[in-house]
């Protein structure tokens, strides 16, 4: 596999505004409709499901792309294009720790993929934003959903039910910046596993995040503040 380097600074740069900006336009287009019942979701928001994904193609476009990617050529751990054995590497750390679906689970790929380094879609791709597959982040690298992406991936290579876990699009407060990161729900709590902290935390001990949006991969949700 690709060498590990540590992580830099995970301080949104250039072309995060471009992310979400992207994002909360596409998911306005899919707001329309027969409204759904709110609930008490992630950091106290409330959250309204939502049926399909058409509003967001760079989502489902790392999901397609993954699949196909699984059937990649064969080529040596050196090559920079992901190669069979990437791929190997990649099952072979799954493998090491596969067994019981744990918090151990969530920290181990937590901390496996936070080792790599953080670069931006302008300087990565030369686009303002560019949602990556597990092959395309082992190879160059990534911003916050990549990440958050390899995560979820991993986790559901692992046999983690895919209806548990969330993509979720965030302002954080402290930063003023936006951000993706993994949530897991596990045992009655969302379990996040974010690039930007070292730690498995449970959502609930996190104040400077705010939901905007989530994505699973056949609905997603819309946050908002609580109505008293």
């Amino acid at each position: 596999m690709t060498k590990r380097r540590e992580l830099r600074s995970p301080a949104w740069r250039s072309g995060g505004m471009a992310f979400v900006a992207g994002l909360l336009l596409s998911a306005g287009l899919a707001v329309a409709g027969q409204p759904a019942a709110a609930a008490v979701g992630i950091f106290g928001y409330d959250e309204t499901p939502k049926e399909g994904l058409d509003a967001f193609p760079k989502w489902t476009g790392v999901l397609e792309r993954y699949f196909e990617e699984k059937a990649a050529t064969s080529g040596n751990c050196q090559s920079k294009t992901f190669n069979r054995c990437h791929y190997d590497a990649w099952m072979g750390f799954l493998d090491s720790i596969r067994g019981e679906l744990t918090p151990r689970t969530l920290k181990a790929v937590n901390d496996y993929m936070n080792k790599s380094r953080y670069i931006v879609d302008p300087i990565n791709w030369g686009i303002t934003d560019y949602w990556a597959t597990p092959g395309q982040f082992f190879d160059k690298y990534g911003d916050c959903e990549d990440y958050a992406i390899a995560k979820y991936l991993s986790l559901r290579a692992l046999g983690w039910d895919p209806k548990t876990m969330r993509i979720v699009v965030v302002q954080d407060m402290n930063l003023r910046v936006p951000h993706a990161i993994l949530a897991v729900y596990l045992d009655g709590k969302a379990m996040l596993l974010d690039n930007q902290i070292a730690i498995l935390v449970d959502a609930s001990k996190i104040r400077h995040y705010r939901p905007i949006f989530s994505l699973s991969e056949d609905s997603w949700w819309r946050h908002s503040p609580r109505k008293k």
